[in-house]
Formats: structure tokens, C-alpha cells, sequence
């Protein structure tokens, strides 16, 4: 079967304040702000990608910001989405997160074996999941 796919290259988010969002995924997630600083849209690093293309992040000025994002995760059109974090970093980020005063859930991949995840809600209510190897599980 033909695979043309080679990857995933953005995930777009709409934000009502785009340096509260930039908090978060910059100094937070730590991924590299990779636009222009002139552009008011902002393109973040969070992987290395291939071929000139980097997996990126990004983040979008809402045009109405009158309208209020859903609250009710069932009202919105993104589930989640997910990171994959080294595992010597994983539980630093959980701190990091905490420190913040942001709510830490820890979860169970429903597919993958052998890892260890947990979420956190951006500014504008999008879950992020972290997922890294479990060291402990490979011993």
C-alpha cells in the first residue's frame, strides 16, 4: 500500500492571547519560536522534523474575540494532542507544570505499552498529553 504521509508537520490552535499561549508552549513546553518576530502568527519548534520540515506548533489570533471558546471538551473540535518528552525530562515537566499552578492528570495510553503519560490544559482549554518511555517498565 502507498504511504505518501511522511509525518505531521503542524497542529494549528486558535488563541485568544497570544502571549499567554506563547507562555505556555515557549517557556513551559520550552519549543523554539521559529517566525518572525513581525508575524503575528507564531510558528514554535517541537521536533526536528525531516527534509527542511520541522514539527511544529502553531498558534493563531483568534479574529472574534468576543466568542468564547466551549468549555465542554464534547462542544470542541480538537481532542487533545500529545507530545512525545524524553524520559529524563518527564517528570521535571510535571514540575514545572505544578509550579505554575497548573492541574497535572496523569493517564494510561490506551494503545501503547511501556510508557508513562500525563496532561495539562493550555490557556485556551486544549488538553496536551506528554508521553515518554517508562524506564521502569524496561527493566
Amino acid at each position: 500500500m502507498r504511504r505518501p504521509v511522511a509525518g505531521l508537520a503542524e497542529i494549528v490552535l486558535w488563541v485568544r492571547d497570544i502571549e499567554v499561549a506563547l507562555h505556555f508552549y515557549r517557556d513551559l513546553f520550552g519549543l523554539d519560536v521559529i517566525s518572525p518576530a513581525e508575524l503575528p502568527i507564531k510558528f514554535l519548534r517541537a521536533g526536528e522534523g525531516a527534509n527542511g520540515v520541522p514539527e511544529m506548533i502553531v498558534l493563531v489570533p483568534h479574529p472574534d474575540s468576543s466568542s468564547a471558546f466551549p468549555l465542554e471538551k464534547a462542544k470542541r473540535v480538537l481532542h487533545h494532542l500529545a507530545f512525545r518528552v524524553e524520559a529524563g525530562e518527564y517528570e521535571a515537566l510535571q514540575d514545572t507544570f505544578r509550579a505554575q499552578g497548573l492541574e497535572v492528570r496523569s493517564g494510561i495510553h490506551p494503545l501503547l505499552k511501556g510508557v508513562r503519560t500525563f496532561y495539562v490544559d493550555d490557556p485556551d482549554g486544549n488538553e496536551c498529553e506528554c508521553i515518554s518511555p517508562d524506564l521502569s517498565s524496561a527493566q
